[in-house]
């Protein structure tokens, strides 16, 4: 996709699963790749330039900024990828107050300091695109968990908040919502209410991939597409659009 060849991305949640797949996908294609994450670990297997910081913290997210900025150019590309998942949560009756917090520090309050650092230059420059990973609990919400759900529905109020502050001076916002896919972190969603059922995880994996149609998951790969044509110069006419990564269903 020529649409990417050149730019500067910065990919958060590199180290694995859909932000791996989307920061190798983009640099295939020709695009310069920064991977940030908090696991160097994770971050040194991708093979691409990448940068370690905490994006639950303001000064996390303005180290990655400056960091890509510095060695590789001013960011053409935001794919806002990271989070935590609901693994740790409880029903709401039982929730824990840190574990919100931390789950909005994280899943909300970093895309949105990251995002009004990078969309000031992109319209500045009259160019960006931003692609923020939210997830299909943003509109079917998952039991027990409260902040997960609430931290990706507000991910896509701010996605269209940038896409009208921002669509005026070429710079596009957009949203990816996966349904199921088979990631690290959903890895232990599926372990936590495997044990909390008395079944195995991977009889957890089996009812998931029964919610759609072709008895599957979807990919990391797939939904990695999908960010990749967002971030692309040919997606210049969409902005403030959602799309369900989800293999026809609605979870």
């Amino acid at each position: 996709m020529a649409g990417v060849e050149g730019r500067i991305a910065m990919v958060t949640g590199a180290g694995r699963g859909i932000g791996r797949e989307t920061a190798e996908l983009l640099a295939s294609r020709g695009a310069r790749v920064m991977c940030v994450a908090r696991s160097e670990q994770e971050l040194a297997e991708v093979g691409l330039a990448y940068c370690v910081a905490d994006l639950g913290t303001a000064e996390g997210c303005t180290s990655a900024v400056s960091e890509t900025e510095k060695r590789l150019g001013p960011i053409d590309i935001f794919v806002c990828n990271h989070g935590i998942g609901s693994a740790h949560e409880r029903v709401i009756w039982e929730q824990d107050v840190a574990a919100w917090d931390y789950t909005m520090r994280v899943n909300l309050n970093g895309p949105f300091h990251l995002s009004r650092l990078i969309v000031k230059g992109m319209v500045e420059r009259g160019y960006g695109r931003c692609v923020y990973t939210s997830s299909t609990a943003a509109d079917i919400a998952e039991h027990a968990g409260a902040a997960y759900n609430s931290s990706k529905r507000g991910l896509i109020g701010l996605m269209h908040s940038v896409s009208q502050d921002a669509v005026a001076f070429n710079v596009t916002s957009n949203a990816v919502l996966p349904g199921w896919v088979r990631t690290a972190m959903a890895d232990r969603s599926a372990q936590a209410e495997a044990d909390a059922r008395g079944i195995t995880a991977e009889q957890v994996w089996d009812e998931r991939a029964a919610l759609y149609a072709p008895g599957r998951v979807a990919t990391p790969r797939e939904v990695a597409e999908m960010i990749a044509f967002f971030a692309s110069e040919e997606s210049s006419g969409v902005s403030g659009q959602i799309v369900k990564v989800a293999l026809g269903g609605s979870s």
